[in-house]
């Protein structure tokens, strides 16, 4: 109860805050990012492959599929989808990150959007069946409560039974290396990540408060969650 109060009490992210933390996601970032964040952060750093958030992400996509933050498509590139021809929307805050998802999945025809994870979504009559949203908490600014606004920003466009799932590093604790310990702060200070704060226990409050079927597994620093929408649409 004391951390959750904790963070209640934080200022919301201001417009600046959030602008900055998708800055960084660049076109030279972006060319290296499936080495070297995906391949050797993420392997050595993180200890979780992406190989296993692959098999993750296997498990809850759709045929029906909104992606929040898809870096560089690599898991939309090389997940299974339950369909030859999925529906595809692509939402991000930084368009250097669409146009460079968009492309690598083209063959799926996906659909871009310009968005905040903040603000409500100009998705229109849009509905999904799954929502994904890899490697996207740990880099929004606030608390995990604040963070969360996201959830109940994709409920109005998830069909009834839809999966909400996702993978993010998780903060300061015991399951951290020296070594991803100084990455992590590293990260805190130059703005990229904003989770120094974040608990498996806290996510998984936020998401039982919204949703049903919650799963949350941590794998190294990592954790992997998804949730199902009970709501009929």
């Amino acid at each position: 109860m004391e951390s959750n109060q904790e963070q209640t009490e934080l200022p919301n992210p201001t417009e600046a805050r959030i602008q900055a933390a998708a800055e960084p996601y660049r076109r030279p970032m972006l060319a290296a990012y499936d080495t070297f964040v995906l391949g050797m952060v993420s392997r050595f750093m993180w200890r979780c492959p992406p190989k296993r958030m692959l098999t993750h992400y296997n498990r809850q996509v759709s045929a029906a599929h909104l992606d929040i933050g898809p870096g560089t498509g690599w898991f939309l590139d090389n997940c299974r989808f339950p369909a030859e021809s999925p529906s595809i929307t692509l939402l991000d805050l930084n368009e250097v990150v669409l146009a460079t998802a968009a492309h690598r999945i083209r063959r799926y025809r996906p659909q871009t959007l310009v968005g905040d994870a903040y603000k409500p979504f100009a998705l229109g009559t849009a509905r999904f069946d799954s929502v994904g949203m890899n490697f996207l908490l740990h880099c929004l600014p606030g608390s995990m409560r604040q963070k969360s606004v996201v959830f109940d920003h994709v409920v109005p466009f998830l069909r009834g039974g839809a999966r909400v799932f996702g993978s993010t590093v998780l903060g300061d604790g015991p399951h951290h290396t020296k070594r991803s310990t100084k990455l992590l702060a590293k990260l805190n200070r130059s703005e990229v990540f904003s989770n120094l704060d974040d608990r498996l226990e806290d996510l998984n409050e936020q998401l039982q408060a919204r949703f049903t079927d919650v799963e949350t597994v941590r794998f190294g620093a990592v954790c992997l969650f998804a949730a199902r929408f009970p709501g009929v649409r």
